[in-house]
């Protein structure tokens, strides 16, 4: 038998080895019962995290994106309704409509992919870049950028003025119709392109496409407005009413934002990407001719740093993390690197770097989220609050906590406004960025649902 095949003797090997371990036939029987994570959880991380702090922002009720991908949507909608909770004294349920971002981005998405295509019609379908396009053409989820580039060219509306629909809440039948539609048009838009079909009736045949997906999307999630009226109460039960506004002057008058002064912050310690440098992504985007996705890379001190900088001012922080490792998100809304013990339980060594883990595959960012607190104790923070988007039902009234150290590990992305950055790494910021591939980890999307 070949040395590189598993013999008899081995397995017998192992056998013996599983036959001297006293604990063997114990943890056997409680795994098959329990499971892995219930037979490796630590109780002893809900005493080490107590939702206290010393920093802790009043930011109102949670939203809940349901069975959606849209995270990043909404933790981004809701730090701009924080600000606007605090400047017109709006009731603490009222949101702004994340189904309105959500059509836009699907209409986007396909246009960006539209163009994608046609880029690379010269190339075999399996060539990489082409297979990636193909694997996904578009999802749910996205980037803080993306978000940003949605907003400059189409505005905001409230909730109440564009409500949630079926499929902005169940967005999988919608987003596995619309990809079959995307891939049927991409075999067309190969073969003209191919054909030297002249480039002005390839962008017809590709007008054409989007207004189909327009339609699909207006009967998923219905037509979003050109103008609407706006009537609310405040805090103190006085009446308001705007009537005739548009998407992009609702945002300009309430949400007021100049976002350019938002950046995102990375924290990739891998060996291609140094810190104090900015970093894009190939093919990672939305909108054609939008705002392109930039990082600056920072270490992780300076990356917690400007998060603190911006809480202490009294504004929360949107967030990226690859929420489902070593936590327990779903019901106590712990990210605690001690909630289970996996490792202990098998007795192996599961240790990695975080730069490991994002070369090898084993993590990336998943979710987004809103930093609203941080426990700091002589300057140091030790555990942060965090807004989620999954309902009332996780956590406290569904807020997390957050330790210091599994932001350590599994948090990547920050973004903040430029003033609570140093001189250095404003200009950093302000740099050209390297051009990442598209399947780099720090292009991975923010989506759970």
């Amino acid at each position: 038998m070949s040395s590189n095949e598993i013999s008899q003797d081995l397995i017998n090997q192992f056998k013996n080895d599983y036959a001297s371990r006293k604990e063997s036939k114990v943890l056997e029987r409680t795994v098959t019962k329990n499971g892995i994570l219930a037979s490796s959880q630590d109780l002893r991380a809900d005493i080490d995290s107590t939702p206290v702090f010393s920093i802790d922002l009043d930011t109102g009720d949670v939203a809940n994106q349901k069975q959606s991908g849209r995270c990043w949507m909404f933790a981004a909608l809701n730090t701009m309704r924080h600000d606007m909770k605090d400047q017109f004294r709006v009731k603490g349920n009222f949101e702004l409509s994340q189904n309105y971002t959500f059509f836009w981005d699907k209409f986007e998405k396909s246009n960006w992919f539209y163009e994608n295509i046609i880029k690379t019609a010269d190339l075999g379908t399996d060539d990489r870049k082409v297979s990636w396009l193909l694997n996904e053409p578009q999802g749910d989820g996205g980037q803080w950028d993306m978000l940003c580039a949605l907003i400059e060219k189409y505005g905001v509306v409230p909730q109440s003025v564009y409500p949630e629909t079926y499929n902005s809440s169940k967005s999988r039948e919608f987003d596995t119709l619309l990809n079959e539609k995307l891939r049927k048009d991409a075999v067309t838009l190969r073969e003209l392109v191919n054909a030297k079909t002249p480039a002005e009736e390839v962008q017809a045949r590709k007008e054409k496409m989007l207004g189909e997906v327009y339609r699909m999307a207006s009967y998923s999630f219905g037509e979003p407005p050109v103008k609407f009226d706006w009537e609310f109460r405040d805090d103190d039960k006085q009446y308001h009413r705007e009537a005739g506004i548009t998407p992009k002057e609702f945002f300009t008058k309430y949400v007021g934002w100049d976002l350019e002064n938002y950046v995102s912050i990375i924290n990739g310690p891998t060996a291609d990407k140094p810190f104090n440098k900015t970093y894009s992504v190939e093919m990672l985007g939305n909108v054609v001719n939008g705002r392109q996705v930039k990082h600056l890379n920072l270490d992780m001190h300076d990356f917690k740093q400007a998060a603190i900088n911006q809480l202490k001012a009294g504004k929360s922080v949107w967030f990226g993390c690859d929420v489902g490792q070593h936590s327990e998100p779903r019901e106590k809304g712990l990210l605690d690197l001690n909630v289970f013990a996996e490792d202990e339980l098998f007795d192996i060594d599961l240790s990695m770097s975080k730069a490991e883990r994002l070369d090898y595959k084993e993590s990336l960012m998943t979710h987004a989220m809103v930093l609203t607190g941080v426990d700091l104790v002589d300057g140091k923070p030790k555990k942060w609050k965090v807004e989620n988007s999954w309902g009332e039902k996780v956590g406290t009234k569904g807020y997390m906590v957050m330790t210091d150290e599994w932001m350590d590990e599994y948090c990547y992305q920050v973004v903040v406004e430029k003033q609570y950055l140093t001189e250095e790494q404003r200009k950093a910021q302000a740099e050209e960025p390297t051009q990442l591939l598209p399947w780099d980890p720090m292009g991975s999307l923010a989506y759970r649902d």
